[in-house]
This record gives C-alpha cells, sequence and structure tokens, in this order.
C-alpha cells in the first residue's frame, strides 16, 4: 500500500462530560464513530462498533463486500448488547471509514459510512465531501426546501436516519476511488461540522502538511467555539514519493479505545 501518515486528536467538548466518540488508526483502516444513548450506553456503542472494524486491518487482500458485512456485524454487536443490557437499548453510532481495498488486482480505497460522521478528500487545494450525511437535514438540502447556511442551524440537524444498531441493519454507503499520491482524507464526528463549515476546515487543512498537527488545529478550533459536542478528527495522508517521511502517526489528545 502507499505509505500512508496519520494524526488523529479527540475532545469532549465544553458541554458534554462524556466522550461518547470512539475511533480507529490502523494499518490500512482507520474509523470514527459517534456513540449516541447518553452516559447509558453511547459510548459503549461506538466502542463496540470500532472493535468489529478492527478484524479489517488484519485482512491482506481487503475487499469491499467485506467492508459491508464487518459494519453488518457491528450492527449486529449493538443490537445484541442493547437486548442484553436493558438500559442501553435504543443506543446506537454512526460509522464512517477509510480502507484499502482490492479490486481488480489494483489497490483502491473504500469509503464507507453509516449516519452524519464524514470523510472528506482534500487534494489540489480543494476540499470535497467523500460521503452523505444520512440526516433529516441532509434530505431537506436534497429537497431544496433548506440551503447550507440554514442547515447548520436547522432544529432537525441532530435527527439522523440511518445508524449501526438498527432494526432492520441500515445500508451502508461505499465508494471506491483510485489511490492518488499527495491525496489527504479526514474523518470526523459531527462535533467539527456542527462548529466549522467546509471553508474554515479547508483553511486549516491547508495552514498544516503535518498531520498530526492539521489534526489538533482542527479540534482546537472547535474549541475555540461552544463546542457542544465531542469532537474526533483523523487526518490520513497519502504521500507521494518526494514527501518527508519523519512525521510520526501521533494521539496529541485524548485516548480512546479503538486507537492504534
Amino acid at each position: 500500500m502507499p505509505d500512508v501518515a496519520v494524526g488523529a486528536c479527540t475532545e469532549v467538548g465544553h458541554v458534554r462530560t462524556l466522550n461518547e466518540d470512539a475511533f480507529l488508526n490502523g494499518e490500512r483502516v482507520w474509523v470514527v464513530a459517534d456513540g449516541m444513548g447518553g452516559h447509558a450506553a453511547g459510548d459503549v456503542a461506538s466502542r463496540l462498533a470500532v472493535e468489529s472494524l478492527r478484524e479489517l486491518d488484519d485482512v491482506d487482500e481487503l475487499k469491499p463486500a467485506r467492508v459491508n458485512a464487518a459494519v453488518a456485524r457491528a450492527n449486529a454487536a449493538v443490537v445484541a448488547h442493547g437486548s442484553y443490557h436493558p438500559e442501553a437499548r435504543g443506543m446506537g453510532t454512526t460509522v464512517t471509514g477509510l480502507a484499502e481495498v482490492i479490486v481488480g488486482g489494483v489497490p483502491h480505497w473504500a469509503v464507507f459510512n453509516v449516519g452524519d460522521s464524514r470523510v472528506y478528500r482534500y487534494a489540489g487545494g480543494a476540499l470535497q465531501r467523500a460521503t452523505v450525511d444520512h440526516s433529516e437535514v441532509e434530505e431537506l438540502l436534497a429537497e431544496g426546501l433548506i440551503d447550507a447556511e440554514q442547515a447548520r442551524t436547522h432544529p432537525a440537524r441532530h435527527i439522523i436516519t440511518r445508524s449501526v444498531g438498527m432494526r432492520p441493519a441500515p445500508s451502508v454507503d461505499l465508494w471506491v476511488l483510485p489511490q492518488t499520491p499527495g491525496e489527504r482524507f479526514l474523518l470526523c464526528s459531527d462535533g467539527l461540522t456542527s462548529e466549522l463549515d467546509d471553508d474554515e476546515i479547508a483553511a486549516v487543512l491547508a495552514a498544516h502538511p503535518n498531520p498530526a498537527h492539521a489534526a489538533a488545529a482542527l479540534v482546537e478550533a472547535v474549541l475555540a467555539t461552544e463546542a457542544r459536542d465531542n469532537v474526533t478528527v483523523l487526518v490520513v495522508d497519502v504521500r507521494g514519493a518526494g514527501d518527508d517521511a519523519g512525521d510520526e502517526i501521533t494521539v496529541p489528545r485524548n485516548v480512546l479505545e479503538g486507537e492504534r
């Protein structure tokens, strides 16, 4: 696989007392999960999802179908936990991620998503969303009933339409992309995107070539706002031949289950 450098950063924010986010910083799989369910179970749901996806990191020639199957297993694990623990019933989590997969014998990226956590691709100075939110607000946007600025403050902005922990299991969005040296992927919970818009995110990524510094700077930018939610960021850099190989993979802030 290409040479990859990763920075990861997470914070509880200014309002919440519990960090319900979890992440996986693997060798060929990277995941962010944002749990729902409060003190009873949100952190458990996100951790269960990350643990279910961790096994993908041990697959030498990962195929897209196995990614879908792993998300289905994560869904089953979350549902089962709720069945055996009444206080945790109704818990769930978003799951979004990036994985190296083999298609036609050639390495590609698989971007996958359930919920409103996001993956972005940053290349050539341009930031593009690589996922679609599964939320009521996203549906209103698609129908042209509200604009992007209205979406940021809409009362339904936190209502998601798909999550891991649903019955029946949700369908998984999965896109396969070619690998391009020099590209950068950003994985994040909505604690980032609810406080910073895409232009602000792009400016931070442009200012910080080191992925660890970029991840930390994005979280610091959120903490300069109301920071009403937990925030978790992974920045995955795909190096070109001339890139400095000395940047370390770091987790500069809170350590969560599911890290590398």
